[in-house]
């Protein structure tokens, strides 16, 4: 039961840490938008939530100890918010940024899946 217990309390720490690093690393403050009403904001944000919980899912099962598992949940967090830069790079024809802010839904939705499918990627990675 404790070890159930420090598990459950390191992965939502991380969780948390993990959406205020993405909020402090990113452009767009998903929060402030969101409270305002922005669907777009809240997609990305639901998405990212999404995408750490995999990761960190993944972490919590395949690690061999709870420094291992936490080590290894930094990392997952890390490369979630890489790949968000690493996306708004890769779409030139457009600024991820500025569609967010504008509300623009589809780029919300492209952001939750892509958010979810590199966090499935991500927690396969973590497996050993």
């Amino acid at each position: 039961m404790t070890s159930f217990l420090l598990y459950l309390l390191v992965s939502l720490v991380l969780l948390f840490v993990g959406l205020i690093l993405m909020e402090v690393t990113t452009k767009v403050k998903e929060f402030s938008l969101m409270a305002q009403g922005n669907k777009a904001a809240s997609y990305v944000l639901g998405g990212r939530l999404l995408g750490l919980a995999i990761v960190l899912y993944s972490t919590a099962a395949n690690s061999i100890s709870l420094t291992d598992m936490a080590i290894w949940g930094g990392i997952g967090i890390v490369a979630q918010i890489v790949v968000f830069y690493l996306a708004e790079w890769l779409t030139p024809r457009f600024n991820v940024s500025q569609a967010i802010e504008k509300d623009n839904q589809a780029v919300g939705l492209f952001l939750l899946l892509l958010s979810v499918s590199i966090g499935i990627v991500i927690a396969g990675c973590l497996t050993y």
